[in-house]
C-alpha cells in the first residue's frame, strides 16, 4: 500500500490547475473577535461541483489511460465525491456509475444525475456500499475511483491545504473535517516539509468519531451506522489515511451535533456564505473550546456547500 507524499500533492496541483478552481480564502473580523483568534477560511464551497472532492476526482480521472476511460468509472459516495467524479468523468467523455445510500440528500442525488452519472442506491451503511459497488464493477468492468482510500484522490485533496498555506503565511494551525480522511490525509502530506511546523487538526462529529477512536487505540476502528447531521462524514476512515494521520501525528477533535449547527449558522450569518454541516464541523472545535487556540493564526478548510435548502438544521432541530 503506497502512501502519497508532498511531491504527489505538488504534481496534482499542476495536473488539475486547468480544471479545478483556486478557491478564495476569506477573513471575518467579526468571527475573529468572537473566537479570539485570526481565522482564514479556505472556501471549497466555491469549488466546482460544490466541494473539495472535485480536486481528488479530477486528479485521478486525468491520469486514466484510454482503455480505462472506455470502461467508465465507478465509486460509492453520499454525495460530494459522487458529483465530483461524475463531473470529472464527463469532462473526459467517460461513463460514471455512482453507488449512493438511500438516505443521501435529494439535492446531492439531483446534482449527480445532472452531471450525467448513473445512480445505484444501497442501504445506508459501509458494507452495503462496498458490496453494491463490487457488483457494479464486476458487471461493468468500471475503474474504481475510491472516495478517500486512493493515493491519487488523497493527493488531489491535499491541494486545498497547499493553496491555503501559499496564500496565508505563518499559520499556526490548519483544521479540516474528517470522514474517510482524504482531505485530512492529503493536507498532512501538503503541510509536511514546511518552513515551520503547522499543527494539523481534524474535526469530526462525536456521533461519528471513528478517526478519534482509531488513533486513540492504534488500530482502525470501523464506523457503525450514524445519523450525524454531517452527512459527508458518515464514512469510516480509510486505511491509507489512517496511516498518514499516524505518520504525521495529526490530532482529532470531536464535536457535538448542536455545535455543528451553531457553527454552520454563524458562517451563514456572519460571512454570508452557504456551507453544509460537514464543512461547519471544521469551525466547531473553536466554539466548544474557545480558549485553546486563542490568538493563533488558524486556517479552516470549509469543505463544501452542498445541502438540501428545504431541510436546514435549525428548521428541523
Amino acid at each position: 500500500m503506497r502512501l502519497p507524499e508532498r511531491a504527489d500533492v505538488l504534481d496534482a496541483a499542476m495536473r488539475i490547475a486547468g480544471y479545478a478552481h483556486r478557491t478564495p480564502v476569506l477573513h471575518s473580523r467579526s468571527l475573529d473577535r468572537l473566537l479570539g483568534a485570526s481565522l482564514y477560511f479556505k472556501c471549497e464551497n466555491f469549488q466546482r461541483a460544490g466541494a473539495f472532492k472535485f480536486r481528488g476526482a479530477c486528479n485521478a480521472v486525468q491520469q486514466l489511460a484510454p482503455d480505462a476511460l472506455e470502461r467508465g468509472v465507478a465509486t460509492h459516495s453520499s454525495g460530494n465525491h459522487a458529483a465530483a467524479l461524475a463531473l470529472a468523468a464527463s469532462e473526459r467523455g467517460a461513463r460514471a456509475t455512482i453507488v449512493m445510500p438511500e438516505d443521501a440528500p435529494e439535492a446531492k442525488k439531483r446534482a449527480v444525475a445532472g452531471y450525467g452519472a448513473e445512480i445505484v442506491l444501497c442501504e445506508p451503511n459501509l458494507q452495503s456500499r462496498e458490496e453494491t459497488l463490487a457488483h457494479v464493477i464486476g458487471r461493468s468492468g468500471s475503474h474504481l475511483v475510491h472516495p478517500y482510500d486512493d493515493e491519487d484522490v488523497i493527493a488531489g485533496q491535499g491541494t486545498a491545504a497547499l493553496e491555503l498555506v501559499q496564500e496565508v503565511s505563518d499559520l499556526d494551525v490548519v483544521i479540516t473535517p474528517v470522514g474517510g480522511g482524504g482531505l485530512l490525509g492529503g493536507s498532512a502530506c501538503a503541510l509536511s516539509g514546511q518552513g515551520h511546523r503547522i499543527r494539523l487538526l481534524g474535526a469530526e462529529p462525536k456521533a461519528a468519531d471513528d478517526a478519534f477512536r482509531s488513533l486513540a487505540s492504534g488500530r482502525l476502528v470501523a464506523l457503525e451506522h450514524t445519523d450525524t447531521i454531517a452527512d459527508g462524514l458518515r464514512t469510516s476512515l480509510g486505511k491509507r489515511n489512517f496511516a498518514l494521520l499516524k505518520r504525521h501525528s495529526v490530532e482529532i477533535a470531536t464535536v457535538e451535533e448542536h455545535t455543528i449547527i451553531e457553527a454552520m449558522r454563524l458562517l451563514w450569518e456572519r460571512m454570508k456564505i452557504v456551507v453544509e454541516p460537514s464543512a461547519a464541523v471544521a469551525m466547531a472545535p473553536l466554539l466548544e473550546q474557545p480558549g485553546e487556540l486563542s490568538r493563533a493564526r488558524i486556517g479552516i478548510i470549509l469543505s463544501g456547500g452542498n445541502l438540501d435548502l428545504d431541510r436546514l438544521p435549525w428548521q428541523t432541530s
